[in-house]
């Protein structure tokens, strides 16, 4: 297969502390010898697990890139046992404009992988991950929320593995990552998603959604921070004694997303009136959202009623709401005040 274009500027088998770029070269109106500059951050000391870190796969989630750029300028090789790869801005065209898809090919980047080496800036950037950065990896964590359109009760998750040992690992990390919620989550549109690259190469990954409404708020980013060392202490990168804080007592709610019954999709266009708020429990058939008419007056509400009991995990962020829109999200409650082990 074709080399990538992209080239670090950093030594991914240097022990010490390396703050530098992935440059993709891109030629442009303003610039013909361009390039894209994706800042990324090694630590390393000696041997140890490999754990990479990303945030900013969709350019209007902002926990990761926050919690990550903290950590990038905070954490040091003396710290660590292995190595710690840093990406605070994984689709950086797509940060840069505060979208969820890049600017310059409309790519998705978690709809991308395996990526082309020879193809968009979008799928050459998945390809630098699929080909490169995870076969160096042990751990991987994308730091999700909701952007612009969804909000989240705050979640770490994992997907149903065919691999049983696989599934163990990974869940075990999730509760280590210690989110206030802890989802086994359904996809309903899996293709071409970087979970999926991570999870098939066999290696251990966890995910999050931690909010939404394209910003992110002091306690969603205290959830990120908080994760983000819990990982790296179960990982073995770095002693649990570092933490710091009490981690005794803390505790997490089991979540399920079992089948497409979770999902409500709107079915019209019109202002959105939800009825319940994110963490409630909710019963099947109880009406969670009203989609009004807002082209003229008069028109009754369509009502959207649970397809399941449960808890309201997701809900459309925007006061609009169009045709094929997700309304609302209730997962399973599996189990709660299970405790967070590191």
């Amino acid at each position: 297969m074709r080399a990538s274009t992209i080239c670090p500027t950093v030594d991914f088998d240097a022990d010490g502390e390396q703050h530098g770029f992935l440059k993709l070269p891109y030629s442009r109106d303003d610039s013909a010898w361009g390039a894209v500059m994706i800042p990324i951050t090694v630590l390393k000391r000696g041997d140890g697990p490999t754990v990479l870190l990303t945030g900013g796969n969709h350019g209007d989630e902002y926990e990761g890139p926050i919690a990550l750029s903290k950590l990038a300028s905070t954490l040091q090789a003396g710290d660590i046992t292995g190595r710690v790869i840093v990406v605070p801005f994984m689709n950086f065209p797509a940060f840069q404009a505060g979208t969820r898809t890049s600017p310059i090919d409309a790519g998705n980047l978690n709809r991308s992988f395996p990526g082309k080496p020879d193809g968009t800036v979008t799928e050459r950037i998945a390809d630098y991950f699929q080909r490169h950065l995870l076969p160096l990896a042990d751990y991987v964590l994308d730091i999700h929320a909701g952007g612009r359109t969804l909000d989240f009760v705050p979640f770490a998750a994992v997907h149903e593995l065919s691999d049983a040992q696989q599934q163990t690992r990974c869940e075990a990390a999730m509760r280590a990552f210690g989110a206030p919620y802890s989802m086994r989550m359904l996809e309903q549109d899996s293709v071409g998603m970087f979970d999926s690259a991570v999870e098939e190469a066999g290696k251990v990954f966890v995910s999050t959604e931690l909010g939404g409404g394209g910003s992110a708020t002091a306690a969603s980013v205290a959830v990120a921070e908080r994760g983000i060392y819990g990982l790296l202490a179960h990982a073995g990168v770095l002693e649990r004694d570092t933490l710091g804080g009490d981690e005794t007592g803390r505790t997490t709610t089991l979540l399920d997303m079992p089948d497409s019954t979770c999902y409500i999709t709107s079915e019209h266009a019109g202002l959105l009136e939800m009825w319940r708020d994110l963490g409630d429990v909710v019963q099947e058939g109880e009406l969670l959202a009203r989609v009004h008419d807002a082209t003229r007056t008069g028109a009754a509400a369509i009502e959207y009623r649970a397809r399941r009991g449960g808890l309201l995990a997701a809900r459309h962020f925007p006061g609009r709401v169009q045709i094929g829109d997700t309304v609302a999200v209730v997962a399973d409650i599996v189990e709660r005040n299970v405790p967070v082990v590191i």
